[in-house]
């Protein structure tokens, strides 16, 4: 353990990156996106009453992973890169080229912890086999001069870390 004892996170500390799992999708390479949020773990379950009892007795079911949102800003790099897997095009590009791909394309998303430096730490987890459900374009406002970002959402079929304990 560092020097001082374990160390709180911020919220810019925690990043994401996501690989595609199909050659024909646009590669974001070493990318990092600013922003991840989602991907919630809730299990729905059952109270049954059995006749005269006071409390319930409640019934498991399987769990559900909600839907993991990655948010990134915006750039103007329209290029088309002679890569097949455009990866070293803009975020342009890969936004159109993903616009048509919604509900069909498969990314493994890898959500990070990085020190007070931004360097990566570990893999805190792993979305494999996450299904393009949503892209939120980037908003434009001439009276601003915030950055201007996107939105990549995904349902998930399942979480791993290599922090849980076996």
């Amino acid at each position: 353990m560092p020097h001082g004892g374990p160390h709180k996170l911020s919220q810019r500390q925690i990043v994401c990156n996501i690989v595609r799992e199909d050659d024909t999708l646009p590669s974001w390479g070493e990318f990092l996106f600013a922003q991840v949020s989602g991907g919630e773990i809730t299990a729905a379950v059952e109270k049954v009453y059995a006749g005269g009892d006071q409390f319930p007795t409640v019934l498991c079911a399987p769990y559900e992973i909600g839907d993991v949102t990655v948010t990134a800003h915006m750039d103007d790099y329209e290029e088309q890169s002679t890569d097949p897997g455009m990866g070293g095009a803009g975020v342009a590009v890969k936004l159109a080229t993903l616009r048509e791909k919604v509900g069909r394309a498969y990314y493994t998303l890898n959500v990070y912890l990085t020190d007070c430096d931004i360097k990566i730490t570990g893999t805190d987890r792993q979305y494999t086999n996450a299904l393009l459900v949503g892209i939120t374009e980037p908003e434009g406002d001439a009276s601003s001069g915030a950055p201007a970002t996107f939105s990549l959402t995904f349902a998930c079929q399942g979480v791993t870390s290599n922090l849980a304990s076996h």
